[in-house]
């Protein structure tokens, strides 16, 4: 990659500009359903999407992520909507949650991130490029199933996302259908021919959705029986006056502020809103051209910042999100102006352009994001996976198919739990060696030694027979843990009624007792 270029957000206007368009445009329909789906006012998601486009940026420095209200927190705000009966006590925790995102960003808690492994965070990534495929789907052939920007496997009314899928498939729209091939057809062009490529002001997604949306104008016109229904448009809700934005708007209950219920929501949605803001800038820097590196506690200290203002004028909780973080890079965003001017470019169509985008076809965004999808769940990353030891690969599939079958956090955590246990076989086996050294049986520590590797020198020794010599190597140990020592000392202490000959070479400190 050429370092000399200038990424700076004012010289890359010409490429973030565009990208924040069709960000924008993806991310409309997502603040909606986030909101539908968790059953609060549809205004509080479009609220949450500016908040977190506008403010994050200005705080975190990722360069990619892109923030708003994500899917994976719908299930803790439905339980908290039927556990408070108040929208106002939900802003209010929403409130708490973002003062306690900037109290871990100044203890520096954003470091957890980097404990995941590239395989889990790759498996990550491709999970959701499927989820948005099937997600998707049923979209760009024309059957809304009330979902648009779900990430989990069960939606709220308790189908599936295969069976959302064959229910798509007996009702296909044709207008639909015909816009969204054209969409991906704009899609795949722009991206095979280079000087489509490099125009940086008409961008490929950009494209996808203007022609789409003149396609299905030209329907109503001259095809009325092509023509999409209005259930399948975006539907923003339109502000035509400066009573209708006050009459939106609703602040926090402060008088909830000693509620059990409500600080125990407010560590939910920190909990959630954390994590996954942290996975997706970690992905996002993944997928990132110029290879650059997000301090995540300035990213958490974004968040927090962006959740008091969201939760304050009764907005949504606030996280980056993938879905949105990879639409941004898939457009040829460069800078963190695409995420501000997105926030913006929000804000713009809720108080003045509504109706015009009312216009645009959910068909052509589902187009963006499979395109999307595709990308991140290409076959040549599944093949690059494969040519690696199972220690990598299998933590990448569990990973996968855990996303695909429970939700985003909690196929995370057992992808995390899969590493992890990956991890620790492998020191497990390499930590401790046993050969020969002449007649006498040479066991041999590496590295650091701990108390997961207790049960294999335990093993180990146990099965030196009688009448051995044994020598005890700690040429390249650096550590050993007290649990390891106190295995060693015991055998020790029974190596005399065996008859065994114990003695010790290359340690810096000696580990056994010294002789009588």
């Amino acid at each position: 990659m050429n370092q000399s270029i200038n990424l700076s957000p004012l010289k890359n206007l010409r490429a973030d500009a565009p990208a924040a368009v069709v960000v924008a445009l993806v991310a409309m329909p997502l603040c909606l359903g986030v909101a539908l789906a968790s059953g609060t006012p549809l205004i509080a998601g479009l609220i949450a999407g500016i908040m977190g486009g506008v403010l994050v940026p200005l705080f975190s420095r990722s360069p990619l992520a892109v923030s708003g209200p994500t899917p994976a927190i719908v299930a803790t705000l439905l339980v908290a909507m039927e556990t408070l009966h108040s929208f106002p006590a939900l802003l209010l925790a929403v409130v708490i949650a973002g003062g306690i995102q900037i109290i871990l960003a100044l203890l520096r808690a954003g470091v957890v991130a980097y404990f995941f492994p590239s395989a889990v965070i790759q498996g990550i990534l491709s999970a959701i490029g499927i989820i948005i495929i099937l997600k998707q789907f049923p979209y760009a052939i024309g059957f809304d199933i009330g979902e648009f920007g779900n990430q989990d496997f069960f939606d709220a009314h308790g189908e599936n996302t295969f069976s959302a899928v064959i229910a798509a498939l007996a009702h296909v729209e044709w207008g639909a259908l015909l816009v969204s091939v054209l969409a991906l057809v704009i899609l795949i062009v722009w991206d095979k021919i280079a000087i489509l490529r490099k125009q940086t002001w008409l961008s490929g997604p950009l494209m996808a959705v203007v022609f789409g949306t003149l396609l299905n104008v030209l329907f109503v016109h001259a095809l009325p029986g092509l023509a999409i229904d209005k259930s399948n448009l975006v539907n923003l809700p339109e502000i035509r006056s400066l009573a209708d934005l006050r009459g939106m708007l609703q602040m926090p209950d402060w008088g909830m502020i000693g509620s059990k219920t409500v600080w125990m929501t407010a560590i939910a949605i920190t909990f959630i809103a954390s994590l996954e803001s942290l996975l997706s800038t970690e992905a996002s820097d993944k997928l990132d051209p110029f290879k650059r590196r997000t301090p995540l506690d300035r990213e958490l200290l974004g968040q927090g910042v962006a959740n008091i203002a969201s939760g304050l004028i009764g907005g949504l909780p606030v996280a980056a999100v993938i879905v949105r973080s990879t639409a941004n890079v898939a457009a040829g965003a460069r800078t963190k102006a695409s995420a501000f001017l997105h926030g913006i470019f929000l804000l713009l169509a809720v108080l003045f352009l509504a109706t015009l985008m009312n216009h645009i076809p959910l068909a052509a965004l589902a187009s963006i994001l499979i395109f999307v999808g595709f990308k991140l769940a290409h076959p040549k990353i599944f093949q690059k996976m494969f040519k690696l030891d199972k220690s990598q690969y299998l933590p990448f599939l569990i990973t996968i198919i855990a996303i695909l079958f429970t939700s985003l956090i909690t196929g995370v955590v057992i992808g995390l739990l899969a590493g992890i246990f990956f991890v620790l076989k492998a020191n497990y086996h390499s930590a401790i060696d046993i050969g020969r050294e002449g007649n006498a049986y040479k066991i041999s520590l590496n590295r650091e030694v701990s108390f997961v590797n207790k049960a294999r020198l335990s093993h180990i020794l146990e099965r030196l027979p009688r009448d051995a010599e044994v020598i005890l190597d700690g040429k390249k140990v650096r550590f050993i843990d007290h649990d390891v020592l106190e295995v060693i000392r015991e055998f020790e202490r029974a190596a005399e009624l065996k008859n065994i000959q114990l003695r010790e070479q290359n340690f810096d400190t000696p580990i056994l007792k010294a002789p009588v």
